[in-house]
């Protein structure tokens, strides 16, 4: 197969033993980790964003994972420029870049490029937000879909976030988000990668997540949480939206039980799974799907 010459790519949904299966075939291959998680960037969030321990950066380099303040922006370009230096420096260094997480973005903007859209000033898109706000989510998707068919097409009419970004960029630039898609190019040719899906199904991860989710809480979920608060972090930063923070400030504020906490994330974690395995399976067709009880048999072929 010749791996070692490749760009690995490791995605799966969450808790499906993708931290653990790239170490395993680090070692074997003499590769370094790089992080493609969206939320395990942030320093502040170690226990919810499930990162990786400290025994396991012991055992094999790892890079990107914990190094941004939850107060800053993140943007997929921003953490596409780090990915790109650093596989230059790793096999500047004669190692495997391997490529880990459940962020399906950051793996399609290291695969097929990111959208050079032109930057939209705050005060238009904040008009297209109240906008939003006030005809309501039915009204204003019926509206994108006169003014950009092609996104209206596309896009599920539950995703607010989409929906209002294609519209911000259809008036704006009068282009359709999907003809500026169209645009993209990666820094990199389909040969440079070799693609690794974890097929995990689903029954089993249930079980897994909510084993996951007690584990957090007996870690120290709270206390993380807690620590987060106090750093008063606006509202619109990406962080907020980690899987717990809510949960364990009703918790704080005593408006749920423990138990319920520890109910809500999972239930809340499943969804995300779940979303990220309709996103794998629909956009990651050329990728090696590999069955999890198939991983060990995988690392021991190099």
């Amino acid at each position: 197969m010749g791996l070692k010459s490749k760009i690995i790519l490791i995605y799966g949904p969450t808790a499906s033993g993708k931290s653990k299966f790239a170490i395993k075939l680090a070692k074997k291959i003499k590769g370094e980790i790089i992080n493609a998680d969206s939320m395990q960037v942030y320093k502040e969030l170690k226990i919810l964003s499930a990162r990786p321990l400290q025994k396991d950066y012991q055992k094999i380099r790892h890079h990107l994972y914990g190094f941004q303040s939850v107060k800053k922006k993140f943007s997929t370009g921003d953490w596409l420029k780090l990915v790109n230096q650093k596989i230059l420096n790793i096999k500047g260094r004669k190692k495997t870049p391997i490529l880990v997480g459940g962020t399906g973005l950051y793996f399609k903007a290291i695969t097929e490029g990111l959208v050079n859209i032109p930057k939209i000033p705050n005060k238009f898109r904040d008009k297209i937000r109240f906008l939003h706000k006030k005809i309501g989510s039915k009204k204003f998707f019926s509206n994108l879909k006169k003014i950009d068919p092609l996104a209206g097409n596309q896009i599920n009419p539950s995703d607010t976030q989409r929906t209002i970004r294609a519209y911000e960029i259809k008036s704006f630039t009068k282009k359709s988000m999907y003809d500026w898609f169209k645009k993209t190019k990666s820094n990199y040719t389909q040969k440079d990668f070799y693609k690794i899906y974890i097929d995990f199904p689903r029954d089993q991860l249930l079980e897994i997540i909510n084993l996951r989710v007690r584990k957090m809480i007996k870690k120290g979920a709270v206390q993380e949480v807690k620590r987060f608060i106090k750093l008063k972090v606006p509202g619109d930063k990406s962080a907020c939206k980690a899987i717990g923070i809510k949960e364990v400030k009703d918790f704080l504020n005593k408006k749920i039980e423990i138990e319920e906490v520890i109910e809500k994330i999972s239930i809340k974690t499943r969804q995300y799974a779940k979303r990220q395995t309709t996103w794998g399976r629909g956009n990651m067709l050329d990728w090696n799907k590999i069955k999890p009880k198939n991983l060990n048999n995988f690392v021991k072929k190099f």
